[in-house]
């Protein structure tokens, strides 16, 4: 297996005792990213959309920090709490991977802390220009 590298980024929350990403050769595995916002460490509102957009957020920067980007997702996991955001979810999606949308996966789950949304991801590296 090639080396793996722990990357963690301070501009991104962390809710517990785990990696945030972790980049294994040319990809980059992220840990879920949920609507927390980075400056209080709070939820980040009551509603889905906009927790789910601080999630899109929070996992953009931690992807940049990894040496990626959203463009450079190629599969994310969806963890949704209420099934009647998901038509809401599809318009958020397509609004943040608007070209090549990675495939997706979206488990109905309960989260902790209030929390409605938290997504995953699986990127490549961005090549060097």
């Amino acid at each position: 297996m090639p080396p793996q590298k722990i990357i963690d980024s301070p501009r991104v929350p962390r809710l517990g005792p785990y990696s945030q990403a972790v980049r294994v050769g040319d990809f980059i595995f992220t840990a879920g990213q949920a609507g927390i916002d980075p400056t209080s460490g709070a939820v980040a509102g009551d509603d889905f959309e906009a927790q789910a957009r601080q999630a899109f957020m929070n996992l953009r920067t931690l992807l940049e920090d990894a040496g990626s980007g959203m463009d450079q997702v190629i599969k994310v996991t969806c963890f949704v709490a209420d099934p009647d955001a998901f038509s809401r979810l599809n318009e958020l999606f397509s609004e943040y991977f608007s070209i090549n949308p990675p495939v997706r996966s979206t488990p109905m789950v309960s989260l902790p802390r209030g929390l409605k949304f938290s997504i995953d991801a699986i990127a490549v590296v961005r090549s060097a220009p």
